[in-house]
């Protein structure tokens, strides 16, 4: 990871905001929180702890796409193909921006769609949850599915997508670097980025 990351890690873990401070920052949030990031960075299950301590709604845009098409994301995949997905991600995160400003997380490549960057660069708070390639193996090695990582290398998957995604991915406001560590901590990085941001 480079030097321009907005890593809140060097504020030290004993000064962590009060659920007070954490109640005054989720006042200022007036937009949706939206999380962005490779597949395995966390996003899901961070953003589920973020809205917890937001008190705000959270909602998971795969999760979302599924109900719409009562199949899932590889099934829609292989009977469709990524195309078609990524225009259904896209109509599925425009409405689900339109009807909260909770907490949401997107898929790994929704960000890198133009329409759905641009829409949530101007309508959100975009969060970019980054995180060493390692990492990611072995968290996405967990469950069988992620179509992207079917024919291949996992490792040689997700480094590569890694590289073709972080000049989108860079376009964050904010970034936050997501370890093996519990997801609160990841959580809580984010609050604080976002207070410093806003």
């Amino acid at each position: 990871m480079d030097d321009a990351a907005q890593t809140p890690k060097d504020s030290a873990h004993g000064n962590r905001l009060d659920e007070a401070a954490i109640a005054a920052i989720a006042e200022r949030i007036d937009r949706p929180v939206v999380l962005v990031g490779l597949m395995g960075t966390g996003k899901s299950t961070v953003g589920r702890r973020l809205a917890v301590m937001l008190g705000k709604e959270f909602a998971d845009a795969d999760e979302e796409i599924e109900d719409a098409a009562q199949l899932s994301i590889g099934e829609i995949f292989e009977q469709y193909g990524e195309a078609y997905f990524r225009d259904g991600e896209r109509r599925v995160i425009a409405r689900m921006m339109e009807e909260q400003t909770g907490v949401i997380a997107t898929g790994g490549g929704a960000f890198v769609n133009d329409q759905t960057r641009k829409l949530i660069l101007d309508t959100a708070i975009a969060v970019w949850i980054d995180c060493e390639i390692d990492i990611l193996v072995e968290r996405t090695g967990r469950r069988d599915t992620r179509p992207l990582l079917r024919d291949g290398d996992p490792h040689e998957i997700l480094s590569r997508l890694h590289e073709e995604r972080k000049p989108f991915y860079s376009q964050a406001p904010i970034r936050v670097g997501s370890e093996n560590g519990p997801h609160h901590e990841t959580a809580m990085a984010i609050i604080e980025a976002i207070d410093r941001w806003l």
